[in-house]
């Protein structure tokens, strides 16, 4: 029978949504099919999609989707959507606005909830990605859930960030500059039919100058501004030229290269954590001496902060403090 991983290098449908539910459930059985397909990986341009909630980023991914396909490129799309309090699914569902790539055999759209994760993604964004790299796409685009100024966890997952914002935003830029604006490979000013723009567009301007005076930039590259307006299909070709020029240059310097073995190196962690946090947690549990501290938390008779500190003194032989 063939395995999962096997299905998936064919671009089999059917055994990557399996093989992204094990994922997204932690089934212990992604792992052995995640190890086959790592060696696969490397080829696609990965594209980080994120802004504030209301900026239209579903729509501009849609029509964004619609301009590579026009031009050949297999895509995939990971979709992050806030969880459900109650069911701890997703309650947007991208999906739903991308209907109009349903049923093209070339694009695959994974909706993810971010189960309380942080930075507006999913803990296993970076394993989907894997598993849509190995199916061969060509760019794989990641939205954020659109939670607001912390989404900058993006840029660690992506070659290219583009930052969706919308006009109308006056004095509130100044509040969310220091977050998700200075991540930005390239900015979207969406709904710019609707909306006038041209206030946004100074301070973004007034903002790249700021960053390219600054004593510490050494970027080849400034983020460029695209008016757009997804709805109308309008500026679409310019922000798609904008974001193969990007993947040129970072070709052209190696950077491209560099995000895949930056990539595994976050990765090795990741799991690192994982494994570990699940065997300590496993190994504690069964000792009298935390079912002791725990009882005594639990009964007001301690801290967090004292137990968690014994904790750690008593089962590594690490202080927390002085």
């Amino acid at each position: 029978m063939e395995s999962l991983s096997e299905g998936v290098l064919k671009g089999d449908i059917r055994s990557t949504a399996k093989l992204m539910r094990y994922i997204e459930d932690e089934d212990i059985r992604a792992m052995g099919e995640l190890k086959k397909l790592y060696s696969n990986t490397g080829k696609s341009h990965i594209i980080g999609v994120t802004g504030l909630p209301g900026s239209g980023k579903s729509s501009l991914i849609n029509t964004l989707v619609e301009n590579f396909r026009s031009s050949g490129k297999t895509i995939g799309v990971i979709a992050v959507d806030p969880s459900s309090p109650f069911t701890g699914g997703s309650i947007l569902g991208d999906r739903v606005r991308m209907q109009d790539h349903s049923g093209d055999k070339d694009v695959f759209i994974k909706s993810l909830p971010t189960k309380g994760w942080r930075g507006g993604i999913s803990k296993v964004t970076s394993r989907m990605i894997t598993v849509m790299d190995a199916m061969g796409k060509d760019i794989i685009i990641v939205e954020t859930a659109g939670v607001g100024q912390t989404e900058v966890e993006i840029k660690n997952l992506v070659h290219t960030t583009i930052v969706v914002l919308v006009g109308g935003l006056g004095d509130s830029i100044q509040s969310i500059k220091a977050g998700i604006l200075e991540i930005a490979d390239i900015y979207v000013i969406n709904k710019a039919d609707i909306i006038n723009t041209e206030e946004l567009e100074s301070d973004i301007e007034n903002l790249i100058n700021m960053t390219i005076t600054a004593d510490n930039y050494e970027s080849s590259w400034t983020p460029p501004i695209c008016l757009t307006e997804s709805i109308n299909k309008k500026g679409i070709d310019n922000l798609a030229e904008e974001i193969l020029k990007h993947k040129n240059l970072l070709t052209a310097n190696g950077s491209f290269e560099d995000y895949f073995k930056n990539k595994s190196n976050n990765d090795l962690k990741e799991m690192i954590i994982d494994y570990l946090t699940g065997l300590l947690l496993k190994k504690l549990e069964d000792e009298d001496l935390y079912k002791k501290l725990l009882s005594d938390l639990m009964n007001n008779k301690k801290d967090p902060y004292s137990v968690a500190e014994e904790i750690l003194t008593n089962f590594l032989n690490y202080r927390t403090s002085s």
